[in-house]
Order: C-alpha cells, then sequence, then structure tokens
C-alpha cells in the first residue's frame, strides 16, 4: 500500500479491527520512509451480474436503486428499516448465488415484488401496479383480490 503522505511503496500494518459490524476491516498503518500513521478501510469485493434491461440494454446492479425501488414503494409505510435491509440483503444474496453474469431485470423486479408482499401488502400494490404496468382499476381489483386469495391459503394451511 502506497503512503497517501510521501508515496512510498512500504507500510506495515499496526493494528486491524472489524468495522461496520463486521463488513469491513480497518487497518492501522505506517509508513516505514515518513513514518506517517493512516487508517485503511477493507472490504470484500463481490460480483453482482449485469442487469439486461427490457430494451436489451446491460447496466451494472445497482443496490442503490434497488433501495430506491423499496423506499418508494415503502413510503410513508410502518416497516422498520431492518426489515427493508434484511429484504435486499436477501435479494442481492440470491442475485450472487445464481453464479449468472447477466440476470433480466424481470428477475429482479419479481424478486423486489416477493420481498414486498412479505413486508407490506400496500407497498406491494404500489410497487406491482407500476411494475406490471396496470392500465385500470380493474387489474388494481384483480391483484387485490388473487393477495386476499393467497393470504387466505395460507392461513388455511397454518
Amino acid at each position: 500500500m502506497y503512503c497517501p503522505f510521501c508515496n512510498h511503496e512500504e507500510t506495515k500494518v499496526n493494528d486491524s479491527r472489524l468495522a461496520a459490524e463486521g463488513r469491513q476491516i480497518r487497518r492501522r498503518r505506517e509508513c516505514l520512509s515518513c513514518g506517517e500513521r493512516f487508517s485503511t478501510f477493507e472490504t470484500a469485493e463481490l460480483v453482482m451480474p449485469l442487469v439486461i434491461k427490457s430494451q436489451g440494454s446491460r447496466e451494472p446492479f445497482d443496490e442503490q436503486k434497488l433501495r430506491a425501488s423499496f423506499f418508494k414503494a415503502l413510503q410513508k409505510r410502518p416497516v422498520a428499516q431492518e426489515k427493508v435491509e434484511a429484504a435486499m440483503g436477501r435479494i442481492t444474496h440470491i442475485l450472487r448465488s445464481l453464479g449468472e453474469r447477466e440476470v433480466p431485470s424481470r428477475q429482479v423486479g419479481e424478486l423486489v415484488i416477493e420481498e414486498l408482499r412479505g413486508l407490506d401488502e400496500v407497498a406491494y400494490v404500489r410497487f406491482a401496479s407500476v411494475y406490471r404496468s396496470f392500465q385500470d382499476v380493474e387489474a388494481f381489483r384483480e391483484e387485490v383480490e388473487e393477495l386476499r386469495d393467497r393470504k387466505r391459503r395460507e392461513d388455511l394451511a397454518d
């Protein structure tokens, strides 16, 4: 690691500790040339697949875009931040574990819609209305009926 003060290429690690709830390692370093000390943060670089958009273009998976979709659907809904983060974690884990270099945006959307169904029914219908391009009130009604039927089946199964 190059020293940020004198650009010397040799530094030594004096201390390493977990940071960011165990997702990073903070290292205290010292330059072997000028003696200055500085910190570095190390995180795992996990390769996410490219997302193939409906028009055929490809773009890198963007966790901020995923987060924005969740928060737009969940706006003014009583869902804990921890639950949203857990849902996003499940989606990114699934996408990583597929082992694919590319995934269709439709597949990402379906993962989001499934997570929202479990988090909040109103957020689910909001997202579904945009995602599935509802054209009229009848489409909303059908989606709500399907949601009710699914809930009844789940209640009977318990």
